[in-house]
């Protein structure tokens, strides 16, 4: 009796089989999961401006709602400033600065405070004159370099800009109709143009205003040439449809100064040594 022969069947072990895309799904959600993680970080380090334009872009993608500015381009991508959000912009525009002046040489000549206008920015002179030639209008190229600077900055902000001229206590000779009513609004003028020039928006300035040497900064030193100095104010943002009321404010245009004395704007002067 013949005996069946006997069949052995190896079967080989390959690679696992087909796992299909289950894999993808998991590895997206991974990163989708860790780009969120990385937003609500980076959105926690953000000022409040940017984390308000954030949460106001889900509330309403089409940006219909609010628009709150626009740059040149008639785009609404920038965000009026608020009380609480003067000093980051404060931070930046130091920062801005220091850039332009690495060596801090004009530390002394700029000041940067929150006030209750907004935030002023005090650009002031030196005995020899650092933002514009002694006894004239005419500015120097630190104060050019500088505002164009401020003016790329400003320009961003839906903010009103309000400028101001002053000037210390020293008088110009008796015959000049040229006085210190004339160089302080000329020098505001002259910082206007500037600005304008580089970046800010003519419908963003609000007004430019002369005070001569009624609002010294130094008042136990008038003739300090730190009294000399033009100001910038950032106002704060519209409320209701109407501007935040500067206290005190004299436009160049309407307002008449003491003394019965109006600020005009009459061209270059020519004045005493350290003006």
């Amino acid at each position: 009796m013949e005996t069946a022969p006997i069949i052995i069947v190896k079967k080989r072990k390959g690679h696992g089989g087909h796992h299909g895309g289950a894999w993808k799904v998991a590895y997206a959600d991974f990163v989708t999961a860790m780009m969120a993680l990385f937003i609500v970080l980076w959105l926690l380090n953000a000022s409040k401006q940017v984390q308000e334009a954030v949460g106001g872009y889900f509330k309403d993608p089409r940006g219909t709602a609010k628009r709150v500015g626009s740059n040149k381009n008639g785009s609404d991508t920038y965000v009026a400033l608020k009380k609480e959000d003067m000093s980051k912009l404060k931070e930046d525009l130091l920062q801005s600065i220091h850039h332009l002046d690495p060596q801090d040489k004009l530390k002394n000549q700029i000041e940067i405070t929150v006030t209750a206008e907004g935030l002023r920015i005090e650009l002031m002179e030196s005995p020899k004159g650092t933002f514009f030639e002694l006894g004239s209008t005419e500015p120097t190229q630190a104060l050019k370099d500088l505002l164009k600077v401020l003016a790329q900055e400003l320009g961003k902000l839906p903010n009103k800009i309000s400028v101001e001229g002053h000037t210390d206590s020293m008088s110009y000779s008796a015959h000049r109709k040229f006085d210190n009513w004339d160089l302080s609004t000329n020098r505001a003028n002259e910082a206007r143009r500037l600005m304008v020039a580089e970046g800010v928006r003519e419908e963003q300035i609000s007004q430019v205003r002369g005070f001569a040497d009624r609002q010294p900064r130094l008042p136990l030193h008038p003739e300090d040439p730190s009294n000399r100095r033009v100001s910038l104010i950032v106002q704060y943002q519209v409320v209701d449809g109407s501007e935040v009321a500067l206290p005190g404010s004299v436009t160049s245009q309407n307002a008449e100064p003491p003394g019965g004395q109006h600020a005009t704007a009459n061209g270059p002067a020519s004045g005493p040594a350290g003006r």
